[in-house]
């Protein structure tokens, strides 16, 4: 007896049944295919739903909830700011999936084109004119050039980036002068926002100047209000919200380049982020990975990650480094000892690296207004050390090993044996004793720098990375949301990474937008890393 799930066999039927069986199967496959594209079509919709439903009680309860939740006009403000960009970025990914554009795509190809009305902008703005002619006039039906019966206009608002401008683009249309063919025009250009006020440039000067120059939303709002143009500050965030959207690709393929380096830094911060259900800031934390091999020559560019997360939990770490094998450079935080484990999660054991700074400042802290000849001892040991790093500074990694291995190790050594004695006869309650248990219960992992050239006495690279978030953090108050707070980080990557390299954020920005709006091709998402841009300047003069 045949299973139940064997084909049958139609070869004894005759022909006119047999091509209605199969007829019939054909169709029966076309449904179930046409059914689980409904499907998932459903799926994303209820997911997208959700998620904004989600977003929308958020910025309900921060603006109508208890008295006692109710925000300061100007906290208000923040968390609305990161909820919108939220809801743009959300909203970006929905519409940029491929069955939403085809089904845009096949509703424009059905209704007439309109003209777009343009926004009033103030007339003084100064305008600069680009017209966009097709390729090719010649008339299809032999008779010459076709000729020009009128234009499309389009008003963007630029930024130069000081004084605003209204950029102007004018699409000529040309018809046959014998009235026997179509009119030709040349198609209009794609942008990030379609039919949308911003250039790319703007919404470039937008995100630097949040995520960069430390500077709020709403005070940019009253920036564009000074030159007599009203932007929204929820306008503006739903500008921030596209742009996060666009750039998550490049970020996402700089972690994966970044998990290939045989080391990495880590390090954390706070960041304050809303909770509208308690009317006052949870606290988050923005997770740096970073690489930077110009202390020992290494041919990799610098660059870091930033990731938002709202714990400081050792598991994040180990997420964050699932795929990375190698040695990691850390500022001492216990919750990474488990990355040295066996079993680790994503990858081998990891080789940690601590902190020759935070040892140090362990002590500074410790002593007291009268002094402490144990820390005196301690540091000037310690920068005895320091000064053999500043001779080898540069060098190739075996060179500085062997440099280290002769002068440093014994340096080490005997500092390691000073301290035990000091640990002996310290108080274990006083803060110079518990300063100099600490260091030593990391022992291991403050001599790593001996063994490879590669690894450097301390994370102070990693923390200048993070430092600048400091300001963004003092004068943004907080992140107004969880999902706001990872575009804050997706763009602090961007823009981290362009000064490690020297590059100038707005420059790298502005083409990046302008390249993701011309169809740059995912293929080829390495020529958009920050490190792949040559300074504008430079750009010029080739």
């Amino acid at each position: 007896m045949p299973a139940a799930h064997d084909a049958p066999d139609l070869s004894a039927l005759p022909p006119e049944v047999r091509a209605a069986f199969e007829a019939q199967a054909v169709a029966l496959e076309a449904e179930r295919a046409a059914r689980l594209h409904l499907e998932a079509e459903m799926a994303d919709q209820k997911a997208y739903a959700g998620r904004l439903e989600a977003l929308l009680r958020e910025m309900r309860r921060a603006r109508f909830g208890p008295r006692s939740e109710k925000l300061h006009p100007d906290q208000l403000a923040f968390a609305l700011e990161e909820s919108e960009t939220a809801i743009a970025e959300a909203t970006t990914g929905h519409e940029n999936r491929p069955a939403a554009k085809a089904a845009d795509k096949a509703a424009k190809a059905d209704a007439p084109e309109r003209p777009k009305p343009h926004r009033a902008l103030p007339a003084d703005l100064p305008r600069i004119e680009r017209v966009i002619e097709p390729e090719d006039r010649r008339c299809p039906c032999g008779c010459g050039e076709m000729v020009k019966i009128g234009e499309d206009r389009a008003h963007r608002l630029d930024i130069m980036p000081a004084p605003l401008r209204v950029l102007v683009t004018i699409r000529p249309r040309h018809a046959c002068p014998k009235s026997r063919v179509g009119v030709v025009q040349a198609p209009a250009p794609a942008h990030p926002i379609e039919g949308g006020l911003p250039t790319e440039a703007l919404i470039a000067h937008v995100v630097v100047s949040k995520f960069s120059e430390h500077m709020p939303l709403y005070r940019q709002s009253r920036l564009f209000a000074r030159h007599g143009v009203t932007v929204d500050r929820s306008t503006l965030a739903d500008w921030v919200g596209v742009a996060a959207w666009h750039l998550r690709p490049i970020v996402d393929r700089m972690t994966a380049l970044l998990k290939r380096s045989g080391k990495l830094y880590m390090d954390e911060t706070t960041i304050p982020v809303l909770d509208p259900g308690r009317g006052k800031a949870k606290t988050g934390y923005l997770w740096a990975m970073a690489r930077d091999d110009r202390p020992w020559g290494g041919a990799d560019p610098p660059g870091v990650v930033f990731s938002y997360i709202p714990s400081r939990a050792g598991a994040n770490a180990e997420r964050l480094l699932q795929g990375f094998d190698g040695v990691l450079q850390v500022d001492g935080y216990a919750g990474c000892k488990r990355l040295a484990r066996d079993g680790r999660e994503g990858g081998r054991p990891l080789v940690l690296a601590q902190c020759w700074a935070h040892a140090r400042r362990k002590l500074i802290d410790a002593t007291p207004k009268a002094g402490s000849p144990v820390a005196e001892e301690a540091l000037r040991r310690i920068a005895a050390l320091y000064a053999v790093e500043a001779e080898i500074r540069g060098r190739g990694p075996e060179e500085r090993r062997a440099v280290r291995q002769a002068r440093s190790k014994p340096l080490v050594e005997a500092l390691g044996v000073w301290l035990g004695a000091q640990k002996e006869r310290l108080s274990g309650s006083g803060k110079m004793g518990e300063a100099v248990r600490c260091i030593l219960n990391g022992w291991g992992p403050l001599g790593a720098f001996l063994d490879d050239g590669r690894v450097e006495m301390d994370s102070n690279r990693v923390e200048n990375m993070i430092r600048p978030h400091a300001l963004t953090r003092k004068n943004a108050l907080f992140a107004g949301h969880d999902e706001g707070a990872e575009a804050w980080a997706r763009i602090a990557s961007l823009i981290g990474t362009c000064r490690m390299n020297d590059f100038e954020p707005y420059g790298y920005m502005k083409a990046v937008l302008e390249a993701i709006a011309a169809g740059h091709p995912a293929g080829r998402i390495d020529d958009l890393l920050p490190w792949a841009f040559a300074k504008p300047a430079a750009k010029a003069a080739a």
